[in-house]
């Protein structure tokens, strides 16, 4: 797979510390489906990246791993560094629901009224699950911003064995990749996305990206037995329609 060197941002930063109860909220993802008039890649892909991320059931998976490393050390570091993350999470949400998109996520990454952003809490708590979880923001951000090379160094940073994030990390660097032109290196990280954990959710969406992928690379075998498997085991999908009218015309090319 291609990777990017990092840009070894160093951003200015004004640390004023407070304390500020996590917030309680579900993991939740949205996905809008995918336009069946859509006659570029970059068209669809483009109108699946909103997501709207809750943060505390990722934390728990990481930080219940974590907190035994070190309780005198990592335990209050991991604490300070979710309190600063606080105010780049809530510009992070607001730019996902549509408020001054643009500039909210630049302040997401950046920081702003003398808060971190994402940016500073990867540099300044790095190795912290804090610090794994600000990549993956960073790294929707950029995505969302169309900075898709540092979309793909900051997703490719983060790591989770969470069911959800996991797949949706690897799809979204899969959507950089074919912003970059690099199908070859997107569909690879679609079918890393759909093979991370088989739901009714993201294993559809996926299924469907790289059988996309796969038909604009001529791979008309592999993206048939994509679709296929999108009507066998995901019928009741929003893909399995479009899965439908992909089929016939795959068919009709082998």
């Amino acid at each position: 797979m291609a990777t990017y060197k990092k840009r070894g941002y160093k951003p200015k930063t004004k640390k004023e510390k407070e304390e500020i109860v996590e917030d309680d909220s579900t993991t939740a993802e949205v996905f809008n489906s995918l336009d069946e008039g859509a006659s570029r890649t970059e068209e669809w892909v483009v109108r699946n990246q909103k997501y709207i991320i809750g943060v505390v059931a990722a934390i728990a998976v990481v930080v219940l791993g974590y907190l035994g490393y070190n309780k005198i050390v990592a335990e209050p570091q991991q604490k300070e560094a979710m309190n600063e993350m606080y105010m780049a999470k809530k510009y992070f949400d607001d730019a996902v629901n549509g408020i001054s998109s643009d500039s909210l996520y630049r302040m997401s990454l950046e920081g702003g009224e003398g808060k971190y952003g994402m940016l500073d809490i990867i540099n300044e708590y790095g190795g912290t699950p804090a610090a794994n979880l600000a990549n993956y923001y960073a790294g929707m951000a950029y995505l969302n911003l169309r900075d898709y090379q540092n979309a793909v160094t900051h997703l490719s940073d983060f790591s989770s064995d969470d069911k959800m994030l996991d797949p949706i990390a690897k799809g979204a660097i899969g959507d950089a990749f074919v912003q970059l032109e690099q199908p070859e290196e997107a569909l690879g990280y679609y079918e890393n996305a759909f093979k991370a954990d088989v739901n009714e959710f993201t294993t559809p969406l996926y299924l469907m990206k790289a059988a996309r992928i796969a038909i604009s690379l001529d791979q008309n075998s592999k993206a048939l037995g994509y679709l296929e498997r999108i009507k066998t085991e995901f019928s009741s999908s929003n893909e399995a329609g479009d899965a439908d009218v992909l089929i016939g015309k795959v068919e009709a090319s082998l």
